[in-house]
């Protein structure tokens, strides 16, 4: 039997007579990389604004550990272990790297916005940020002012931050976006690495990347889902391949949406 943690079933979201997302029916497995593609406008992103209850689905039901989820706010998903990074770089750029991983610690301690505590309570926080950002491979950055860091530093930064919440499932929107081969490359190393423990559940229009480390690919088209399977699987089922490149013919191979 598989351990699903995550579940959803009938996942709809409509806009005005819009069909954003139709009728979805994901099953994400425990430990496992599951990324979910497809061509612009496919309803990836509203999929993700569901899971996290920033958008209230139409119809269908949400289930986190078996729990129904379905009627969470936000806060509640958040502190259920499902921990969101943005499409954008969501980080302080006037804080230091550092700092920028504290905040996400002091969520864990119970001293989320309490700025004026005093330093010396917040240094308490130093040595795991510091663990942290030795994972990202940014530990020796701890100290630079975060808007100085190139984009693809900030994308692990916010991978740091996403991780000093402890999620048990982390959700990435697009992570490797903007990015040269150089920051893609490193960024999925980062993304295997990190993985180790947790499931991770990631929009991502880069076909290498989906191809090197997903476990499990669920193809979104016109809000519904295609397909779903391994890389190998879904890169030669002729409608994948018709919805992304307009044609049957040849493999999805190097594909971006």
């Amino acid at each position: 039997m598989k351990d699903i943690i995550l579940e959803t079933d009938g996942l709809t979201k409509e806009f005005r007579g819009f069909v954003a997302v139709n009728n979805v029916s994901l099953r994400v497995e425990r430990g496992h990389i599951h990324a979910l593609i497809g061509p612009n406008g496919a309803g990836k992103t509203t999929c993700f604004n569901l899971l996290t209850k920033f958008l209230s689905p139409t119809r269908g039901k949400i289930a986190f550990n078996g729990i129904d989820i379905t009627g969470d706010k936000p806060a509640q998903i958040a502190r259920r272990g499902i921990i969101r990074s943005f499409q954008i770089s969501a980080v302080f750029p006037h804080l230091s790297v550092l700092e920028n991983v504290r905040i996400g610690l002091q969520r864990q301690t119970g001293l989320s916005f309490h700025f004026w505590k005093s330093e010396n309570i917040l240094n308490k926080l130093n040595d795991r940020a510091q663990e942290l950002l030795e994972q990202v491979d940014l530990g020796q950055f701890a100290n630079e002012i975060t808007g100085s860091l190139p984009y693809g530093r900030k994308r692990a930064l916010e991978i740091a931050t996403t991780l000093a919440m402890e999620p048990e499932m982390m959700l990435l929107d697009e992570p490797t976006q903007g990015m040269g081969h150089e920051d893609v490359d490193r960024v999925t190393q980062l993304i295997k690495r990190v993985s180790v423990g947790r499931t991770i559940l990631m929009v991502e229009h880069n076909m290498g990347v989906v191809s090197s480390i997903a476990d499990t690919i669920t193809v979104l088209a016109r809000g519904a889902v295609l397909a779903e399977g391994n890389y190998a699987h879904v890169s030669r089922d002729p409608s994948v391949m018709e919805a992304y490149m307009g044609t049957t013919d040849g493999e999805l191979e190097g594909a971006h949406a």
